[in-house]
Formats: C-alpha cells, structure tokens, sequence
C-alpha cells in the first residue's frame, strides 16, 4: 500500500512494543495514520515512541485498564491487536492451570477487553470502524501439546467475527490476519541459513493490517486472512 492509503485515520495498536509491533506502527504512520500505541509498560513502548502520536502504558487484560486507555483517545477509526504470548508442550492431561489461565488472560480477555471498550468509538467512525487481530493458524488445525493456546486463540477468532458481524451495521468491519510463525529480520539475521518456510515476515503481516485499515478493504469483513502455507 502507498503512502497516504492511511491519511486521516486514527489508529490504536495494543501490544505496539512487541516482536511485531514496532514494524505495524510503522507501516501504519508511513501509510498516514496517527497512532496511538500502549503495551503493557513505558520501557516497552521506547521503540515506537518516535512514530506513535500518543504512547502509554496500559493494563489490557483488564477491563479497566481497556477502558482507561479507549477514554483517554476520545476519537478511534482502528484498532490493531497485537497482544501475543506462548505456553505450552503438555498433553491435555499435563497442562497446567496456570498456563491455561495465562493463555486466557493474555490472548482472549485482552481481546474482550479492548474491543469492548472502543466498540462505541469504532461503531462511531463508521465505514472506517476497523478492528484487525493477528492469530495462529493452530486456533483452525490444533496440535498437539498446544491445546491451551489453540482454545484461547480460537475464542479470540470468534469473539471477534461476532464484533465484526455488528460493526457491519455500521459500515465497520473485523477481521483476522493468520500466520503459523512469524520471522523478523533480526532472527533472519541471527540465522542466515535457515529456510523459515512456514514463517510470515514481519513487513508482510504490517502489509496486510494497512491494507485491512483501507477503503480497499471496506467489504471485506468477518474473515480469516491466511498468510501461511496452506496444511498439506
């Protein structure tokens, strides 16, 4: 997507100051976008504070920490969720409660939280009301030793094709970018020789949230968008 695909929208990206994040916030400003950016500490958001218009800290797997950050922008067109994390390894028997309620808390309730809270600002802005979370390929085909993270990544993919299903009452869409493994170029550097076949690059995912936060993408709405090798 061009430079000023993005003009005028105002987006807000949860989990900017992950692996991901920081490639995201950029493709979205250079696009044109103002972002707002919010992880989980201020040391967290130093490498996007340069680009991001507004940045700070917030509790997202609260629902207050949700609506404190959806209250202090006032006025959202977008909002990218990035929040990501991983336990697992054990068959179902041997998991453990507490991975289960990590899992849950990090990946399903910080998507509740966040999309209820700016729900009314994203149903407000209308044809621009864009909600875009980026899942696992294992929520569609799990494997095992991965039942924990699959199951939370599956409620996070339902519960927000149902938001999308309402913000088309209001020209708004949701939808979901899926990857099986996500590379950055520091891993790509750090090992030159591996192949990552079944990996997503960073920038292409990025490519993918602006193109999900365009006008192109105004009827595309309750979808997976696969940008892995399809399961053989």
């Amino acid at each position: 997507m061009s430079a000023g695909t993005l003009d005028g929208r105002r987006i807000a990206v949860a989990g900017a100051g992950g692996g991901l994040g920081p490639t995201v916030v950029r493709a979205l400003a250079e696009a044109g976008a103002w972002i707002a950016a919010a992880d989980r500490t201020d040391a967290h958001l130093d490498v996007v504070r340069d680009v991001a218009g507004d940045a700070r800290a917030a509790d997202l797997v609260t629902a207050e920490g949700a609506a404190e950050w959806a209250s202090a922008l006032g006025e959202v067109d977008g909002l990218v969720h990035l929040v990501g994390g991983w336990r697992g390894g054990n068959a179902i028997e041997d998991t453990p409660t507490e991975d289960l309620e990590f899992l849950e808390s990090l990946l399903w309730r910080s998507v509740v939280h966040t999309t209820r809270a700016f729900a009314p600002l994203l149903k407000a802005a209308g044809e621009r009301g864009r909600f875009a979370l980026v899942s696992s390929s294992v929520a569609a085909r799990p494997v095992a030793g991965n039942g924990a993270y699959a199951a939370t990544k599956a409620a996070a993919e339902a519960w927000t094709l149902t938001f999308g299903a309402e913000l088309a009452e209001t020209g708004g869409t949701a939808n979901v970018v899926v990857v099986q493994a996500i590379v950055t170029p520091q891993m790509r550097d750090e090992n030159p020789d591996k192949a990552y076949k079944t990996f997503t690059d960073v920038d292409e995912i990025a490519e993918a949230l602006v193109f999900l936060n365009s006008d192109a993408a105004r009827k595309m709405n309750g979808q997976r968008l696969s940008l892995h090798p399809a399961a053989r």
